[in-house]
């Protein structure tokens, strides 16, 4: 009688088991495809790479595939399917291993000089310009950068918040285009990042040290366009590497978590992730209307070793579908 087994289910997943027992074929040819799924998103990581779409799409999420893992697991494990349950166990500490926060710690040496409170918010079109100003005037932040800012957004920025924060870079756009520095601190001009979406720069005078301030938003991994997407944060990469002698606060919506190489080539310039260093590393900024419970981390604030993080917290912002996030710093001397 000739053998019959689900499509794509090798040879060796359905032999004989000790004692005349088969392992059921409907559930490892779901637990195999699971795993088969998992595994690939899981390698890419592993070897450093985001390969290609729907990759770097899932890679976001990393720690959200650790569910449809487990589930190939019990799936392997009630259909007695004994390699496909050690492929589970093998792949579920694979995931855990890499879950772990990405990055350097470690506190600066100088002495505190100036407390930096720092404020970024991706406002989706403009439409959490409102949401924003009221953040923004409870949080009272030295330094805001601002996403997706359009010229309606940007001119309620400077009728509202003129007075609190005097000083700003800004570069023009619609939609998704516009992004704003604002700042207590003095600025001068300094060159920004040419990309789709504005990310203007500037050195702010923080009690008479200059600070480098980068905004941070390249465009997201859209399915066909994720060469764009890596461009772009190579571009951020570039830029956070040609001075590591000021200090640097480089934030925004950088549309990538620790689990992409393209985000972590980014910090391995130096930077930290001021969450991670506050003890937040996986907190979800994106999409807000399923945070906390889910999301990913694609809004940040990097910081250079000039600066010690005290604070990082997560703020709904009405309107955005992304969570502004706030952090406490202080900057140290150099000696």
């Amino acid at each position: 009688m000739r053998e019959v087994r689900p499509a794509g289910v090798p040879r060796w997943a359905v032999v004989d088991e000790p004692g005349g027992r088969r392992p059921r074929r409907g559930g490892v040819g779901c637990a195999g495809l699971l795993l088969a799924a998992v595994s690939v998103v899981a390698g890419c990581r592993a070897a450093g790479t985001d390969g290609i779409t729907p990759v770097p799409q899932l890679l976001a999420f990393l720690p959200w595939l650790l569910v449809p893992a487990g589930a190939g697991l019990l799936l392997a494990l009630f259909s007695r399917w004994w390699t496909g349950t050690a492929w589970g166990v093998l792949l579920l500490g694979l995931l855990a291993w890499h879950i772990e926060p990405y990055g350097t710690t470690g506190d600066p040496i100088g002495l505190p000089v100036a407390e930096v409170r720092v404020l970024t918010s991706n406002l989706e079109f403009g439409q959490g310009t409102g949401a924003l100003i009221e953040a923004v005037r409870r949080e009272r932040p030295d330094v805001v950068f601002v996403q997706e800012c359009p010229a309606l957004c940007d001119a309620a920025l400077r009728d509202r918040l003129a007075e609190g924060y005097p000083h700003r870079r800004a570069v023009a756009g619609e939609g998704p285009r516009g992004s704003v520095i604002l700042s207590r601190f003095p600025l001068r001009a300094a060159a920004g990042i040419p990309a789709t979406m504005g990310m203007p720069a500037a050195v702010a005078d923080v009690r008479g040290h200059p600070v480098r301030l980068q905004l941070a938003h390249p465009m997201p991994p859209l399915p066909g366009r994720t060469g764009l997407w890596r461009a772009e944060l190579g571009a951020v990469r570039d830029a956070a590497a040609a001075d590591t002698r000021t200090p640097t606060v480089l934030a925004g919506d950088f549309n990538a978590t620790q689990d992409h190489a393209a985000f972590r080539r980014v910090l391995d310039t130096g930077l930290r992730d001021a969450a991670r260093l506050a003890g937040s590393p996986r907190a979800p900024t994106w999409p807000s209307p399923t945070t906390p419970g889910f999301g990913a981390q694609i809004d940040h604030v990097l910081v250079s070793e000039d600066f010690t993080v005290h604070e990082a917290r997560f703020l709904d912002i009405a309107g955005s579908d992304h969570r502004a996030v706030v952090v406490g710093l202080t900057l140290h001397g150099r000696g």
